[in-house]
């Protein structure tokens, strides 16, 4: 079966000429085969370059955000071409990185496949519509479900069930506790079923569980219902992460993370509206206005959980669908380019099927990764210096004499500014190609304010306290940049399916933590624990220091043995090695 890009793809690849690099022109066809029915092979003709052996690659690397492609002195010819330099580029190493005979985009598979500025930015902007913001539609529902226990706290909940401080905090260790023993396990159904079918059903089952909260009576109601949410929320970030990877190359992911973690900031502020409004309803039916903040966000979150059985696709090549439409997202040219600029990028997305389980072996061998332990380290302790002043602000607000609708919207300025903290600090990671040094900038920013916090005392300007604590709030939160990291530093799908997981739990377990740095006999001041946490930030600003010192030893001792090694040796090494993911000697991690 020969046949032609319709003329409308044509239009799109440029038919004529296209630019190459130094000025000129030359003409835009290439051949390839496609599987069709039967898993046999037939030609497929497309417009590609051709160069006499070679094929021309970009020039520079891409930018983190597509809009500013343009940027330089002399912007960026959107003709020239975009594909980037590969290990499909060499015959040699190619052979070793094949996607496997079941990856689910094989047959837009093309290591010859070039494309310019326009069109990749034209795909990703549409990736960004298509996929990235309904993920983080996605996240603002679970957001809404697991943080309005702190709007509910500020409308008398803890009095109206006779319920402590303490016994808060214990609800929020079985919820901490819960999420994080099925993190793991969540991220490992979700690589058997696909996150395009476990990530549903999570939400479904967990908005059910969030409703429920309006018929909460007492102690063992509220550690029920927090324990169950925690069941079916363990794993949900993990799993977005993973679905995101099948979409955006490791340049373009900290920063949609980085979307992704400030759809949870908005989320925070339009829960304060939402709050307020729902608030007001105490009285209607007899109810208070708390439990009424459950039923309704809960209802919401059901809604986009339903939603999201038709929105999220299982992979690029696989959009078409009744919800969807027949002819699918994205066209056949698109899916070529999607599925090659990921690969190129990192081949090692093509060593699993998107619905493959994960063996115990396997399992084991990510566990037993000993090169991400230090991101997880910082997963457990970077979030300590500031949680406990985010989990108790409507209550310390409170206590400063503020009202309860106050209180309500008077957590928006640090939620704003933490937007813009964030993925300022994402894009200079990127830029800059730094991440424990951004989490280390990020921990100095928080010390000086923790400080100041030490020498508030029961008769200090409320004003002040109030300004202090919002300065801290807005730190620039590198959690997107380590969630990256993570999968970065991982190198295969294999360890980081397991690696996003138990980067998660260690973040779940410095949740628990945090839980009792303030404790009730500390109130309201906190001052022990404000102690508590300058000794944690100066940690952690040791911590990050100490990452980048070791990444940066392990890249180093690789340099040595791989650049002493003859072109033979290296061939040899590739051809006999049974080192994986990143423990490849040719890998270099980041830092």
């Amino acid at each position: 079966m020969m046949e032609n890009i319709p003329e409308t793809e044509k239009a799109r690849s440029h038919k004529d000429t296209l630019t190459a690099d130094g000025g000129d022109k030359w003409p835009h066809v290439y051949e390839t085969t496609l599987t069709v029915d039967g898993g046999e092979k037939e030609p497929h003709v497309y417009e590609t370059p051709s160069l006499g052996d070679s094929l021309p690659l970009a020039d520079h690397r891409p930018k983190a955000f597509y809009f500013w492609q343009r940027a330089g002195p002399a912007g960026i010819d959107l003709d020239t071409i975009a594909t980037q330099p590969s290990v499909f580029d060499d015959p040699v190493k190619a052979q070793f990185y094949q996607p496997r005979p079941d990856y689910e985009n094989l047959h837009r598979f093309d290591p010859d496949a070039r494309w310019t500025w326009r069109e990749e930015i034209a795909v990703v902007r549409k990736i960004d519509w298509r996929i990235m913001l309904f993920t983080c539609i996605m996240f603002m529902a679970l957001q809404l479900d697991r943080g309005n226990l702190s709007q509910a706290l500020a409308d008398n909940f803890l009095t109206d069930l006779g319920l402590s401080t303490n016994d808060m905090n214990n609800g929020n260790t079985i919820f901490s506790v819960c999420f994080l023993l099925c993190e793991l396990p969540s991220q490992l159904v979700s690589k058997k079923l696909g996150p395009d079918r476990w990530v549903p059903t999570q939400m479904v089952i967990w908005s059910v569980v969030a409703l429920s909260q309006f018929w909460i009576t007492g102690r063992k109601t509220f550690f029920a219902t927090r324990a169950l949410m925690g069941i079916f929320e363990g794993g949900f970030i993990a799993d977005i992460t993973l679905y995101l990877s099948y979409f955006y190359t490791s340049v373009e992911l900290p920063v949609r993370l980085g979307y992704f973690w400030a759809a949870l900031t908005i989320a925070n502020i339009i829960a304060s509206f939402l709050g307020f409004a729902i608030l007001h309803m105490g009285g209607v039916g007899g109810y208070e206005g708390w439990r009424w903040l459950f039923l309704i966000e809960g209802i919401l979150t059901c809604i986009v959980g339903f939603l999201s059985f038709g929105l999220m696709p299982p992979a690029p090549t696989q959009t078409a669908s009744w919800f969807r439409g027949r002819q699918g997202w994205f066209t056949e040219r698109e899916e070529i380019i999607v599925v090659n600029r990921v690969l190129r990028d990192d081949p090692s997305k093509g060593d699993m099927h998107n619905r493959e389980p994960i063996s115990f072996r396997n399992f084991w061998y990510s566990i037993t990764d000993y090169d991400e332990w230090p991101i997880y380290i910082i997963g457990l302790t970077f979030g300590l210096s500031t949680a406990p002043i985010g989990t108790y602000l409507t209550l310390t607000l409170r206590s400063l004499g503020f009202s309860t609708f106050q209180t309500t919207l008077m957590g928006l300025p640090s939620s704003v500014a933490g937007i813009f903290t964030m993925l300022l600090f994402t894009y200079l990671s990127q830029t800059f190609n730094e991440r424990a040094f951004m989490g280390l900038i990020a921990q100095i920013w928080i010390l000086p304010c923790l400080i100041a916090l030490t020498q508030f005392g029961s008769t200090a300007n409320r004003w002040a306290k109030y300004a202090v604590t919002i300065i801290v709030l807005s730190h620039p939160s590198t959690h997107a940049v380590q969630v990256a990291w993570t999968s970065r530093n991982s190198n295969s799908v294999r360890t980081r399916t397991v690696s996003s997981a138990i980067y998660n739990m260690s973040v779940q377990v410095s949740g628990i933590i945090g839980n009792y740095i303030y404790r009730s006999d500390d109130a309201p001041l906190y001052k022990r624990g404000n102690i508590d946490l300058i000794a944690i930030c100066c940690m952690n600003i040791g911590i990050y220091a100490l990452t980048k010192l070791y990444y940066m030893w392990r890249n180093s001792s690789r340099d040595k043995v791989w650049n002493a090694m003859s072109d033979e040796e290296k061939e040899h090494y590739m051809n006999t090695t049974t080192d994986r993911g990143n423990k490849r000697l040719e890998f270099r991690f980041g830092h």
